[in-house]
């Protein structure tokens, strides 16, 4: 079963103590689901593409989290080297003026900082900026990164008040950046509620077990049972997968 993941450019920012606990955690909730729909392992084989599904999800919301949280360093990076160009440095000290004061606002492992030290090296290999930023641009593949890059480099290929146009892209894609994080604080109680949502039938169905058993019994054991629980579970995971289209907004 093969499933096209969004944003799957930033898996390779997912360290492995974040899979192993998303793997967890899908693993845990597969076995619930098992047990609370079927009461019997029997399924679990045939069922294994929901937590493929599940997992793709995970992946994507992973995924979405560190594109979000690499847009803001990027924020922070660009003004930055707005800030060193207005103060009279080349494109190549801008950049290199750039790691040293982002430098205390964020751990080495971070993307931004591993991008500026990889541009620093290639600046002091008498790489081309314009080349070194447009490899920056191709390895993001972010549209703010892209834009930035473009304005870049056609503001120093035409000379002028090429930092007046930084300025202005810099303002811009800064304020897109500020105006998105707003609309997520705002969609984030709309998750929570979703989620617990989500979890509703679940707990449902658990406590009904526990104590009501007898009268889930005829649910379980039989074909018929089995029949009605499957149709149950495909239609809660096609509301679960409709509603992560509605709360999912992009700017």
């Amino acid at each position: 079963m093969r499933l096209r993941i969004r944003g799957s450019s930033w898996l390779r920012d997912i360290g492995k103590r974040e899979y192993a606990v998303g793997i967890t955690k899908g693993i845990l909730l597969y076995g619930a689901v098992i047990y609370l729909f079927y009461g019997s392992a029997l399924p679990a084989l045939f069922l294994i593409p929901l937590w493929i599904i599940y997992m793709k999800q995970w992946a994507e919301d992973r995924a979405a989290a560190k594109e979000a949280e690499f847009r803001n360093q990027f924020r922070d990076c660009i003004q930055a080297i707005s800030a060193a160009l207005k103060a009279g440095y080349s494109a190549e000290n801008a950049i290199r003026e750039t790691k040293r004061d982002i430098a205390p606002m964020f751990p080495p492992d971070k993307r931004i900082m591993k991008e500026l030290e990889l541009m620093v090296h290639q600046i002091e290999m008498n790489r081309p900026v314009g080349q070194v930023l447009e490899e920056f641009a191709e390895r993001a593949e972010q549209e703010d990164v892209e834009n930035f890059v473009h304005v870049f480099t056609a503001a120093k290929k035409s000379g002028g008040d090429s930092i007046s146009m930084i300025r202005n892209a810099v303002r811009v894609i800064s304020e897109k950046i500020d105006t998105e994080k707003e609309i997520q604080t705002m969609l984030a109680s709309k998750k929570l509620e979703f989620d617990i949502m989500c979890a509703v039938p679940l707990v449902i169905i658990l406590y009904m077990k526990m104590t009501f058993g007898e009268f889930l019994d005829v649910l379980y054991g039989n074909a018929a049972g089995a029949a009605v629980m499957t149709i149950c579970l495909i239609l809660y995971t096609g509301a679960y997968l409709s509603g992560r289209k509605l709360i999912r907004i992009e700017v």
